[in-house]
């Protein structure tokens, strides 16, 4: 077996696409019984070797992700984990994605608000200091300039830009509360996902503003609705996951992808499936 893996990776810098290819479908197979080699060829002294050799692993690493959040939409219904949701679609969207280091960074920014949550008396206060903390502090905000892009509903992306789109931040800040057990809610709004704590609602897309009935009824006048109490409804955690798959479905549309676009369809086929099944 070592001896085969050494002709392989001598193949993998050929300068032949078609031989290159070739190898690496057989490397890919070959991984999957024994992946320590494949990772040895990734720490190759020759770095197209070393290179082609990751692009595998990605590979590798993006078809399990995929299948996992497949399996997800399709078994989850309505009580399924989704601050693991929101990781899972980033690592199938991105092949070889690691969202490790942005879970610790959620972790500490939940530490960090829970320090100042003796200094707030009431829900209207804990929503003021997270908005400080979230937008203020660190810098989050909406992504106005290029609201129609992947990196806007993907969780780690928005992370590293500190911009993204209402359901995103929304999600952000639902994640950072809750380790602080703080209870933050998304409201499904049409045309604009804000979220809630308690009685307050508060707008994660513009710096975590407060809102008022009318500014609610605003948004809603812009779609052409008037404010019913069936808008204000919580977000399940599959209504939550579908509207992030829509604004991918969208974005991919307008982008002529279709491949990742076949791909989130097929998603939020199964989303819809599990759920009617449960």
């Amino acid at each position: 077996m070592v001896a085969h893996m050494d002709a392989l990776a001598k193949l993998l810098a050929d300068d032949d696409p078609d031989t290159v290819r070739l190898v690496k479908e057989q490397l890919m197979a070959l991984a999957e019984e024994n992946p320590v080699q494949l990772d040895e060829l990734t720490e190759s002294s020759d770095e197209v070797v070393a290179a082609h050799a990751r692009e595998v692993r990605a590979e590798i690493l993006g078809r399990k992700a995929r299948e996992d959040f497949h399996l997800l939409c399709h078994l989850g219904g309505e009580s399924f984990d989704l601050e693991q949701a929101a990781w899972s679609l980033a690592r199938a969207i991105t092949p070889g994605l690691c969202t490790h280091e942005h879970e610790v960074m959620v972790n500490e920014w939940g530490r960090q608000y829970l320090g100042g949550m003796s200094r707030c008396l009431c829900n209207r206060d804990r929503v003021r200091l997270l908005a400080y903390n979230i937008g203020s502090d660190l810098g989050f905000g909406g992504n106005s300039e290029s609201y129609y892009c992947e990196e806007n509903s993907l969780l780690p992306s928005v992370i590293d830009t500190r911009r993204g789109i209402p359901i995103t931040l929304t999600l952000l800040y639902m994640l950072v509360g809750a380790r602080a057990a703080v209870k933050i809610e998304g409201i499904n709004l049409p045309g604009h996902f804000i979220a809630r704590l308690g009685d307050i609602f508060f707008d994660p897309f513009n710096g975590g503003r407060i809102l008022c009935q009318c500014d609610v009824e605003q948004i809603l006048e812009r779609q052409g609705l008037e404010l019913q109490d069936k808008h204000l409804q919580v977000a399940t955690p599959r209504q939550f996951l579908m509207r992030m798959l829509a604004n991918l479905l969208y974005v991919y549309d307008l982008d002529g992808d279709t491949e990742k676009h076949g791909m989130v369809k097929s998603w939020m086929d199964a989303l819809g499936a599990g759920a009617s099944g449960q």
